[in-house]
């Protein structure tokens, strides 16, 4: 099944509520499932609890915009993320937000003294970001925020091989794994 921009589906007298989100964010076509007689959002990978967000394939401004005024209007009282534990406030989207803003800030500070991401990753303090699983994509979402500050459109292609040895070469040579 395919759709533009909402359908529902039903399982006996409960509805589920499948949204595209409508811009990139993690990905170029990200979708939500809302069910509203449970107040239950499964968000996929616009949030992940605990873990660093990845957004090399999507938009770090579109994500925040989403997060802003797809996710959190909804003020869902239970959360499935697409990395992490289920929650029931607000903390971890909350906190998705304040590091995709650090991440912009990142950019646009080592974008002015023309530093790679790399050297910019590699220079930048997580502060309390530090302790989430997969710290490396910190390079490739300074890659992607680079490209929206040079005017590519959100989502558009980018170096995607050079992203991912960048942030193979943050992680000291050890290949990528997903740990969040």
């Amino acid at each position: 099944m395919t759709f533009a921009d909402e359908m529902a589906v039903h399982v006996g007298d409960l509805r589920a509520e499948v949204r595209y989100v409508g811009m990139a964010a993690h990905t170029t076509n990200d979708s939500i499932i809302w069910m509203p007689e449970r107040s239950v959002l499964f968000c996929g990978d616009l949030i992940f609890n605990g873990g660093t967000p990845f957004l090399l394939m999507g938009s770090i401004e579109g994500a925040i915009e989403v997060l802003e005024r797809v996710v959190g209007p909804l003020g869902a009282a239970t959360v499935v993320p697409g990395h992490g534990s289920v929650f029931h406030d607000t903390g971890p989207l909350d906190a998705t937000l304040d590091y995709l803003r650090f991440v912009l800030e990142v950019a646009r500070n080592a974008r002015a003294a023309d530093q790679s991401p790399l050297a910019a990753a590699l220079e930048t303090d997580l502060g309390r970001f530090a302790g989430w699983a997969d710290a490396e994509r910190l390079v490739g979402n300074l890659h992607r925020a680079y490209a929206e500050l040079d005017g590519l459109p959100r989502g558009a292609p980018i170096d995607i091989a050079t992203a991912l040895g960048d942030m193979v070469a943050y992680n000291g040579g050890i290949p990528l794994t997903c740990l969040a």
